[in-house]
Formats: C-alpha cells, structure tokens, sequence
C-alpha cells in the first residue's frame, strides 16, 4: 500500500502534453474542417483548429489560439487533424 500512494505522490501530470481526443472526433474535425477550405479556399491554411461537440460531432473552425468552449466541446489544432488525415 506504501509504494502504491508514494507513485501516485510522485506522480506530475505532464503539462505540454495536449489531451487526449477521440479519434472518431478527430475525424469528423476534419470532415468539417476540410469542408470549410472546399467552401471557403481563400482561408485555407488561417485556422487553428476546430471546436467540436464530442457527443453530435458538430462543430465550426476556429482562427484564435485560445478557443472558448461550452462544456460538451473540445479544441481539435489544426495539426492534429492534418496528422490524424495522413
């Protein structure tokens, strides 16, 4: 029981690492994102990511850095979902 509680009291949860999303969320950022540049080509390549609901899969594209989400939503970055594409 000891060893157990000293991990966990050694334990620093990294903070560079972004958090971990769902694939199925990653994809359907995509298909929204993607869409977005077929639309709108011109911006293609000025957004940051997406902000998504992780529950309906609906979301628009974001050009801030520091995105403000409703509870339901998480912050896809553009370069999770171009990597998650590839």
């Amino acid at each position: 029981m000891y060893a157990l509680r000293q991990e966990q009291a050694n334990y620093t949860n990294p903070k560079n690492q972004p958090p971990l999303i769902d694939p199925a969320v990653i994809r359907a950022a995509g298909k929204i994102y993607y869409t977005y540049c077929e639309v709108h080509p011109e911006m293609a390549g000025q957004a940051s990511g997406v902000a998504i609901n992780r529950d309906t899969h609906r979301g628009k594209v974001i050009f801030t850095n520091q995105p403000v989400l409703l509870p339901a939503e998480c912050f896809v970055p553009l370069n999770q979902i171009e990597s998650h594409m590839y």
